[in-house]
């Protein structure tokens, strides 16, 4: 029996996500719930029109951006093996998204990637440190190499 009730898997789709969704599933358990959390980045600052309304074309694009994330999300977890997971496309500032469906569902443990950087790299902040100091659970960040 595992000792986390639910795991939220939080990956990109470099090649360095397999081998986090490998370290996660030695965490899971016959009973484990797993969600899986792809976060669509702002690809560029948000335009806006006359009344603040954000410009058709962009979100035409970002539509776009979130239904192929989706559709690479499916076949990452269909070859992962892990299909009874909940899968979750979201867009915004990824550090932010992982803390909020952590706390809309309930997570008890975070998995992400770290690459381990250091110097000014780590001043500037990362995913993994960022979540790791502002989540509510415990966070596992997995420190991957090459990408």
């Amino acid at each position: 029996m595992s000792v986390y009730r639910h795991i939220l898997i939080a990956i990109d789709f470099t090649p360095t996500a397999y081998q986090v969704v490998q370290r996660a599933k030695l965490l899971l358990g016959n009973e484990t719930k797993l969600t899986i959390l792809n976060v669509v980045e702002y690809a560029m600052p948000l335009g806006f029109g006359d009344d603040f309304t954000p410009m058709p074309n962009l979100l035409v694009e970002e539509n776009m951006l979130v239904e192929k994330a989706k559709e690479s999300l499916s076949r990452f977890v269909d070859k992962q093996g892990l299909a009874y997971a909940e899968q979750v496309v979201r867009v915004g500032a990824t550090q932010r998204e992982i803390i909020r469906i952590a706390e809309e569902k309930n997570i008890d443990l975070i998995v992400l990637g770290s690459h381990g950087r250091h110097g000014i790299s780590l001043l500037l902040g990362s995913t993994a440190n960022g979540v790791l100091h502002h989540a509510s659970c415990d966070v596992l960040a997995v420190r991957v190499k090459g990408e």
